[in-house]
């Protein structure tokens, strides 16, 4: 006996999680997920997550510069990490979020979303499996066409 999520599945309507949760990922198996950062947060504080923090907190650290530098990069890594689990579950795409604060800086969002796509290719991840999200500002759509 099939359930409503799998009905819907059968209308064709592409399910997409936006969990940071693997569990919950594998369990529902959606075509693509999203690293939305305030679910990820959550996840990161679980035990079972530790080593992707870690990994993320020697990225920052290797990366130098000052603290908030360190930091940035460490969040970066940290999306790119759950990112990385995460596409080992869904067979479509995952979604990482440029930062929100260069929401209203066109070449700062760009640049950011072109870090990550690296990132991303580092772990040996191809971007035709990564979706960047940007802000809807005026910026955003600009900074949007420029990466598309």
């Amino acid at each position: 006996m099939s359930n409503s999520l799998d009905q819907l599945k059968a209308t064709g309507t592409v399910v997409v999680s936006d969990s940071g949760d693997f569990a919950s990922i594998a369990k529902y198996k959606p075509q693509d997920a999203t690293t939305n950062p305030s679910l990820i947060l959550a996840a990161s504080k679980k035990p079972e997550y530790a080593k992707l923090m870690d990994v993320a907190v020697e990225y920052g650290k290797k990366k130098g510069g000052d603290i908030d530098s360190q930091v940035d990069h460490a969040l970066d890594r940290l999306l790119v990490e759950f990112g990385k689990e995460i596409l080992k579950i869904v067979p479509g795409k995952v979604s990482t979020e440029v930062d929100a604060r260069l929401s209203f800086d066109t070449k700062a969002s760009v640049n950011k979303a072109l870090h990550i796509i690296d990132l991303y290719k580092e772990q040996g991840i191809s971007k035709d499996r990564v979706l960047i999200k940007v802000a809807s500002t005026w910026e955003g759509i600009k900074a949007a066409e420029i990466l598309q």
